[in-house]
């Protein structure tokens, strides 16, 4: 497969892309021409079907897999493809990890990591929860292992909820370890669970986008909602550990400004703000890093969400 990251102005390209957006334009002399938005999971490009007429055109969306033939060129100093014949692939022919950023980590080692965590919790009731939704509902499970974490920003990507519930999990667990305050099978249910209505919040891939309900609730509060339904399930399920941990969810960001609809009021609900925080800011700072800039310098320029210039410290010997 020819990835989009290796593409070269001039090169001739004959392979399958997945179309993220389409659009049906008309050039400035009353031309009609499309506008295709490219991807696999190395990136995008931009991509124009100027003689969409012609006999190699075929009927296709966005959101279809497509085989195109075209040339590379650059426009305005970017790369573009000019596209000559393009067709509709169907989807079963395609593996979605060839067209849809995705974990470079081991998507079943890091659930199994996470149930291990999960299985040290020594509440009955807390792990009779997790097990409702890790263990003993296979389209939850399912969905869980190939989510993303949001639609932009940080661990956008398939695995990417599972891999921030994981890391958050980890860093709660360290937590536990250090002050003895913390209350380890709360908190630790806590972080399985935070994110939990984001798979309610956000669709699956290829889409990745927010749903209805995920824009007028949220995934807090759905998630709260969600939690508070499965512990009603548990017969006798203390309503105080309800609460406590039905709090944390609600919390987890932080301030009201961030989307928390409470500001944290236990020890636990502050401790998964804290990793919930460091995880999601160092993979922000994980991906704009990763992604090549196109710069003299080391700087990177002013970023929005950190209100800085950033650079990569130096390497020393």
């Amino acid at each position: 497969m020819k990835y989009i990251e290796t593409l070269r102005e001039g090169e001739r390209v004959s392979d399958i892309y997945f179309c993220r957006q389409k659009q049906s334009l008309t050039t400035k002399a009353g031309k009609p021409y499309d506008s295709l938005l490219l991807q696999d999971k190395t990136g995008t490009v931009d991509a124009k079907i100027w003689d969409v007429g012609s006999q190699g055109i075929f009927d296709f969306e966005a959101m279809d897999y497509v085989h195109i033939v075209g040339e590379v060129v650059s426009f305005q100093g970017n790369l573009q493809l000019n596209i000559k014949s393009v067709r509709p692939v169907p989807e079963e022919q395609c593996d979605p990890k060839e067209y849809m950023p995705c974990s470079d980590k081991d998507i079943e080692q890091m659930y199994g990591e996470l149930m291990r965590f999960m299985g040290s919790i020594k509440n009955s009731y807390l792990k009779q929860l997790t097990d409702l939704f890790f263990v003993k509902s296979e389209k939850i499970a399912g969905a869980f292992k190939k989510h993303s974490a949001a639609k932009n920003v940080h661990h956008s990507f398939i695995g990417g909820l599972l891999e921030h519930t994981l890391a958050v999990v980890r860093l709660c667990d360290f937590y536990c370890m250090h002050y003895p305050l913390l209350n380890r099978d709360l908190l630790l249910t806590a972080a399985a669970l935070h994110d939990i209505g984001k798979l309610k919040e956000l669709s699956g891939f290829p889409e990745n986008n927010y749903t209805d309900p995920g824009q007028l609730l949220g995934h807090i509060v759905m998630g709260s909602e969600w939690v508070n339904d499965a512990a009603r399930q548990i017969p006798g399920f203390p309503e105080k550990i309800r609460h406590e941990l039905q709090h944390c969810i609600l919390a987890h960001h932080g301030e009201l400004e961030y989307g928390s609809p409470k500001k944290p009021a236990l020890p636990e609900a502050v401790a998964l703000n804290y990793a919930d925080n460091t995880d999601a800011k160092l993979q922000t700072l994980t991906e704009i890093f990763k992604v090549p800039a196109n710069r003299t310098g080391e700087w990177i320029g002013m970023n929005r969400l950190f209100e800085s210039n950033l650079r990569m410290a130096g390497k020393w010997d």
